[in-house]
């Protein structure tokens, strides 16, 4: 065999590897969501059913479609999936696209397919669809939740991921590779780095990414650790014209290029992508904190926190007499903390500590050592074997119950389900000038912060998240972290 057809053979096996566990995944998502649409019309028709015999819905739910109109609309459905790009390989095991295209693929299907009933005078579909958008939307959201979460198990083995080399200066590598091994179910294994050096052995500094060769070998560097994704990490050490020679010798389909730019933090729905005179210009909207998701998220507030109360009452009153039979004190612990534009408020609390840990703070702020603390935070104080917490206080912080008070302060409007974690005014004495930021928007009872790590955090991660979270938020995005909050707050770490 000749030099060139071992080359093409090589490369040829390669591309079958790396594009092996993206097909494969495709492929399921594809059957397990032909199963659900199917089952769904199935539930819809039976619903229907039922409720006609019983008189429990109105009796045009009783007229179920035919076989025929089923059939279409499970087609509709399969193809509407398809051509919104819900299961690109981009969007699959992170973030909240995948799941708005779902919900956005279902309202699309039932409005084509209610016009289509219109139109064609059939009579009682109308009925159908209304059963039909829940049922079909809510099992194909979960049908993907469960897909993700294997997904997000093999990644984090090193599975199912694309294979990174990142280029730019040590620092930008070193910077971006400790971001993608914070989100492994991103999808990206870094297998390598190509720098300004000339250094083709050892590692990044602070890191264990080995050196693959300098950026003027970048090709060759890229077939000797076998990676189909190159990360551009900074733009000084390549500019245009090198980028655009080395997106021609990338093999397409199998290769591709990402540019990682130096506005980090900045979340999707702020950035827009617009071609001007060949230049693909990248718009940042500035944050809004006013109008109508202003007053969505007061309504998502009040309603949530309503609703937890009063399903949370007998867990309330067991809490409260637990506390106050454990240890002298009252129930309730009330402290300042600092909110919306910097203002000043009461927070709520279950008293989880005795009734002289303030008194006793600067003590064993001055006689601990860092060790005892959690690591890196310089702010926050915060100790895992705290002596100033009762024991059934350790419990209560463990899973969270003790922050159960603050859904009145949402009631009362001073705090939201969702927000940066509301600070000591001595914290806030201690903050640097951007980090007042936070203050923009209210703070909430959970927030990315717990979702991420909660105690665990170091204190730059912390304002990070926290930022973030201001500069970016959305409705979606509230959802998202009320759904993984019951998550963290099970596990068994990061509470103290």
């Amino acid at each position: 065999m000749t030099h060139a057809a071992t080359t093409i053979a090589a490369g040829s096996s390669r591309q079958t590897r790396q594009l092996k566990w993206s097909e494969l995944y495709v492929q399921l998502l594809v059957s397990t969501d032909l199963l659900v649409v199917i089952v769904s019309v199935c539930l819809a028709l039976v619903i229907g059913r039922v409720a006609a015999v019983h008189g429990g819905l109105p009796e045009i739910l009783g007229l179920s479609p035919t076989f025929v109109s089923s059939a279409a609309l499970v087609t509709l459905w399969m193809a509407a999936l398809s051509a919104s790009g819900s299961r690109s390989r981009r969007i699959v095991g992170t973030g909240v696209t995948e799941y708005r295209r779902i919900i956005h693929v279902g309202f699309v299907v039932v409005g084509v397919a209610g016009l289509s009933a219109y139109v064609l005078g059939i009579d009682g579909l109308q009925g159908f669809l209304a059963v039909l958008l829940p049922i079909g939307t809510g099992l194909l959201l979960v049908d993907r939740w469960v897909w993700r979460k294997w997904l997000a198990a093999k990644r984090r083995q090193g599975l199912m991921s694309h294979r990174a080399l990142l280029v730019g200066s040590e620092a930008s590598v070193a910077s971006v590779a400790r971001d993608l091994e914070r989100a492994p179910q991103a999808g990206f294994r870094v297998v390598g780095a190509c720098t300004p050096t000339t250094r083709v052995a050892g590692v990044i500094p602070g890191t264990e990414i080995p050196m693959s060769g300098s950026i003027d070998r970048l090709i060759e560097a890229l077939e000797s650790v076998d990676a189909d994704t190159v990360v551009i990490t900074s733009a000084d050490e390549l500019p245009p014209d090198r980028v655009r020679a080395l997106s021609w010798q990338l093999e397409p389909g199998r290769q591709h290029l990402v540019l990682a730019p130096s506005l980090t933090d900045i979340g999707g729905p702020r950035l827009h992508t617009r071609p001007v005179a060949g230049l693909p210009l990248v718009h940042v909207e500035t944050p809004r904190y006013d109008g109508g998701k202003i007053y969505a998220k007061r309504i998502l507030d009040a309603v949530g926190a309503a609703v937890l109360v009063a399903l949370l009452a007998p867990v309330l009153a067991v809490i409260a007499l637990a506390v106050r039979l454990s240890s002298p004190g009252g129930v309730i612990f009330a402290q300042e903390r600092i909110g919306l534009r910097g203002e000043p408020f009461r927070m709520f609390k279950f008293r989880s500590m005795y009734v002289d840990a303030e008194h006793r703070l600067d003590e064993l702020a001055t006689s601990t050592t860092d060790d005892d603390r959690t690591a890196g935070n310089r702010v926050l104080f915060k100790m895992r074997d705290d002596p100033r917490v009762t024991p059934i206080g350790r419990i209560l912080r463990r899973y969270s119950l003790d922050e159960l008070p603050q859904l009145f302060n949402v009631l009362l409007g001073s705090m939201s389900l969702v927000g940066p974690r509301p600070s000591l005014e001595r914290e806030v004495a201690k903050y640097a000038q951007h980090v007042h930021r936070r203050f923009l928007v209210k703070p909430g009872v959970t927030g990315l912060w717990q979702v991420s790590g909660r105690s665990n955090l170091d204190w730059d991660e912390s304002v990070r998240l926290d930022l973030f979270y201001v500069e970016n938020w959305t409705m979606t995005g509230d959802l998202m972290i009320l759904w993984r909050t019951a998550k963290a707050v099970f596990a068994r770490d990061g509470a103290y």
